[in-house]
């Protein structure tokens, strides 16, 4: 699975509803060792949003637990024109799919699935990601 930016930024920020099964599914991935991968430029976009709301060192400190179970997904230079030639109306969207299909996630886990509606590889809420897990 690949994890969208907004599952990771629902537990880093405790946005609740949806913090609770996104915390779950990032525990069970932790716990499981099941792989999950996040996008490059995830980790950018999380850094600069924690960082304005809990600091530096806090939001260096969650990225380097996070990645102690997740993984960056391997891009190349391929995969951004990829995400270029989808059919998508969100730029950063579409790479988030390209990511997924670098890395061969059988799906993207995000709060907002229907942003994904012409993407090749399924979106699911974090909710649904923890029943496919089982």
């Amino acid at each position: 699975m690949l994890i969208d930016t907004d599952i990771l930024l629902d537990v880093a920020l405790d946005r609740a509803p949806y913090s609770i099964p996104a915390s779950e599914l990032l525990n069970l991935l932790a716990s499981s060792g099941n792989g999950a991968f996040v996008a490059w430029h995830s980790v950018s976009n999380l850094y600069y949003v924690l960082r304005r709301s809990r600091g530096d060192s806090r939001a260096r400190q969650f990225i380097a637990e996070l990645f102690e179970f997740i993984s960056v997904a391997e891009t190349t230079t391929d995969d951004v024109l990829y995400a270029a030639s989808l059919p998508m109306r969100d730029f950063e969207d579409a790479m988030q799919v390209a990511a997924a299909r670098a890395c061969g996630a059988s799906h993207i886990v995000t709060r907002n699935a229907r942003d994904y509606v012409r993407s090749p590889i399924p979106a699911v809420d974090a909710d649904e990601a923890l029943r496919l897990l089982g």
